[in-house]
């Protein structure tokens, strides 16, 4: 996928000061020189503290050989802290203007790091592959309307990612994090620890951002584990069975897996062999365990049409 040229504006960034950071005045007329107003619709809100970016920065523990991919980098703040430090970063971004401007705010603000920045102009959720070397880290302000779907996305695509800091909703944050048992604890939980191990890496207040959101920030962090989940079954058939535990999540598993086994009996069956109480709920489950319950499921003749690959799914 091909990243795309600078686009010529005038006054398409400020003047650098001594901090080629972005600060709020800046952010507000990069805003005015593109005509860009923040939309609900992409879940825009952009950072415009440069402490908070090189805080984030710091969380995620970037170092100087890192390939950094991020998604969603608006108007270039946390990009160009990025760029402060890694090696190499790669952009997605799905906004027309957005992504046509940046590469000319990177020249302008941070000329001597322009040549180790790319844009890809794209919709995360399509993308596939990336120009350059493989990334080594995700860092990323997501929009709260797509954190999940994007986060599972990246990093089922690019296996090379080993540590990740997203700033997502507070909300979001603590489903992401949560641990079996927890109230939180559900489709976004089972399936990030699928990739990797989860903890919560600190708040975000709202005054950081234009325009201010209705809602807190968190950040969570996730190190890529270093062995894959021990399994025979694929991710496919892991996945299936978080979804369908967590869909009538009241249930005992032995109710909420009948449809996914073919019947209330095939689930206690499955779940048995698994070594998983049939009373269990899905809240109490870790991925292994899903994992075991998948390992035991009995093929049935639906298999062959059953399109249960839904690691994509909501906030469940």
């Amino acid at each position: 996928m091909a990243a795309v040229a600078p686009r010529t504006l005038v006054a398409v960034s400020s003047t650098p000061s001594s901090d080629a950071l972005l600060g709020p005045a800046d952010v507000r007329e990069l805003a005015a020189a593109l005509g860009v107003r923040p939309t609900k619709q992409r879940g825009q809100n952009f950072v415009i503290d440069a402490n908070t970016v090189r805080r984030i920065v710091r969380t995620a523990e970037v170092r100087p050989d890192d390939v950094v991919v991020e998604v969603g980098p608006g108007l270039g703040s946390l990009t160009l802290a990025l760029l402060e430090v890694a090696d190499r970063v790669t952009a997605v971004e799905i906004d027309d203007v957005l992504a046509s401007a940046l590469p000319a705010t990177i020249a302008a603000r941070m000329p001597e790091r322009a040549g180790r920045f790319a844009l890809v102009h794209s919709d995360a959720m399509h993308v596939t592959e990336l120009p350059g070397p493989a990334p080594t880290a995700l860092v990323a302000n997501l929009p709260y309307n797509v954190a999940v779907p994007v986060l599972l996305h990246m990093l089922d695509t690019f296996p090379g990612i080993e540590r990740t800091l997203v700033m997502v909703q507070s909300e979001v944050a603590d489903r992401l994090a949560a641990a079996p048992g927890s109230k939180v604890y559900g489709v976004p939980s089972v399936k990030a620890n699928w990739y990797a191990e989860v903890k919560r890496a600190g708040a975000i207040g709202r005054n950081v951002f234009w325009p201010a959101p209705n809602v807190d920030s968190g950040l969570v962090a996730l190190t890529r584990r270093t062995e894959p989940v021990k399994t025979t079954a694929s991710k496919r058939e892991v996945f299936a069975v978080v979804d369908a535990a967590f869909a009538q999540r009241r249930k005992t598993l032995r109710a909420a897996l009948a449809g996914w086994a073919g019947s209330a009996a095939a689930a206690e069956a499955a779940l048995v062999a698994a070594g998983v109480s049939p009373q269990a709920r899905g809240e109490s489950l870790t991925v292994e365990e899903f994992a075991r319950i998948a390992e035991n499921r009995q093929a049935r003749p639906a298999d062959s049409v059953d399109s249960a690959d839904t690691e994509e799914s909501g906030l469940q």
